[in-house]
């Protein structure tokens, strides 16, 4: 003799279906009941919170230390770029000042004069430089006090030997005007021909057709 139940199996499944879910639904809501008893869930946000302050603090620092930086280099730029200002201006007056020397040198050497001459030529130097080029300067000048301004025109001619014999040359463009109140400096640079030989250099400064002065130098 078997006893059967009087439940079809359907629903027998269906009844044992709603208890797991009646269990698994009691589970859940315990176990988040517990987190909420013990705090997990309110700390976490708390944690959360509280590494994105941080965050966001750290993003703040790290762009005052970039902008310090950036600001210090822009510094250093331009204490270097005026660094190479005074640098190059200290090398421009240095070369002020040796041409101030060499004036001084060059006015040093004017011979001083007896009275009587309208123009004269002071201090003629020439130099060759490489056995292929002579650099010569002088000085003209009126000896006198508030003179007239002077007009005229200054001839400069070399000599010596060219292949060893008697060799002269004006200097290439020919003579040069002259017009100054004082003086006047005047210099240049003469090519030589190969194998020529300089002996003298002479210097004359002419008015019209008059002679107003002639200086000459032996080398």
């Amino acid at each position: 003799m078997s006893v059967r139940s009087a439940l079809p199996w359907p629903l027998r499944w269906a009844m044992v279906a709603i208890v797991l879910g009646f269990c698994a639904a009691i589970g859940l809501w315990a176990f988040e009941f517990g987190k909420n008893i013990a705090g997990l869930d309110l700390g976490a946000e708390e944690e959360l919170t509280r590494l994105r302050t941080d965050v966001v603090r750290l993003r703040q620092e790290r762009d005052k230390v970039q902008s310090v930086l950036n600001t210090s280099a822009s510094l250093i730029t331009a204490e270097k770029a005026a660094q190479e200002r005074l640098a190059a201006q200290i090398k421009a007056l240095e070369a002020e000042n040796r041409s101030m020397r060499d004036d001084l040198g060059f006015f040093e050497k004017l011979i001083p004069t007896g009275g009587g001459e309208s123009v004269a030529i002071r201090a003629l130097h020439a130099e060759v430089l490489g056995g292929t080029q002579l650099k010569w300067q002088l000085l003209v000048i009126q000896p006198t006090k508030n003179p007239p301004e002077f007009h005229g025109k200054l001839e400069v001619s070399l000599s010596g030997t060219l292949n060893g014999k008697p060799w002269v040359m004006a200097v290439p463009g020919g003579a040069q005007l002259l017009q100054f109140k004082q003086y006047r400096r005047v210099e240049g640079m003469v090519d030589l021909p190969a194998q020529a030989v300089v002996k003298n250099v002479s210097a004359k400064v002419v008015e019209g057709a008059a002679t107003r002065a002639v200086q000459s130098i032996k080398l």
